[in-house]
């Protein structure tokens, strides 16, 4: 136990340059408290002491922002950076190295029974505010860029942003155009441009129409 006490106190250090002292990441880190009622309230899940584990993951929760459904199976070096908002589902699986940021959602898309959390695999990295939806898979290496909405699976050693979120960069290797975030699509802002330009449209055709009537009733 107390070792992986000191290999979560290390994976701050390595992760987080703002750490200053263990005494600070034992008292302060909010990620970390949450991550150590996690595995409590999971150990309760496991011997079906449902409501016991519930009750742990809500207090966690109260204290920390942070909600971690007991259910939720998660690795070693689990880093969780600030991290009020972040929400993880039941069935999620969450591999070794993975490091998520505040805001993160790995939730599910509906009422279906089973497996409808995702699959989180060694090394990803989620940034913030990044939803990830569904039984999908992230995989090894990859990234999900921040503000993203992930629905499908992502391959091994990708870069996925965008709402819904895309691959843009796989192997190192970068796929289609740059996403230019100053420049999202705005599909409301789209529609109103569609409709303006038929009303113009419309008024160019009642003028016609007035001064055609106009030109026969001389």
């Amino acid at each position: 136990m107390f070792k992986r006490i000191k290999e979560d106190i290390d994976t701050v250090f390595d992760q987080d340059p703002a750490a200053r002292s263990s005494l600070e990441v034992i008292l302060t880190y909010s990620g970390l408290h949450a991550i150590w009622a996690h595995r409590i309230a999971h150990a309760f899940y496991k011997r079906r002491m449902y409501f016991i584990a519930r009750i742990i993951s809500q207090i966690a929760r109260f204290f920390t922002g942070i909600e971690i459904h007991p259910g939720a199976t998660i690795g070693r070096r689990f880093f969780i950076d600030h991290g009020m908002g972040v929400v993880i589902g039941e069935t999620c699986i969450i591999g070794n190295n993975v490091t998520v940021y505040q805001g993160v959602t790995l939730g599910g898309t509906g009422k279906e029974k089973g497996k409808r959390h995702p699959t989180v695999k060694d090394n990803a990295l989620i940034a913030t505010g990044a939803k990830v939806l569904g039984n999908i898979t992230i995989g090894e290496n990859s990234k999900v860029g921040a503000g993203s909405v992930v629905l499908k699976d992502v391959p091994n050693n990708s870069t996925v942003v965008g709402i819904p979120g895309r691959i843009v960069i796989q192997d190192g290797v970068k796929i289609g155009k740059d996403l230019n975030h100053s420049d999202l699509p705005d599909p409301m802002l789209d529609k109103f441009l569609a409709l303006e330009n038929q009303i113009i449209q419309l008024q160019k055709e009642i003028e016609k129409g007035a001064v055609y009537n106009d030109n026969k009733n001389l």
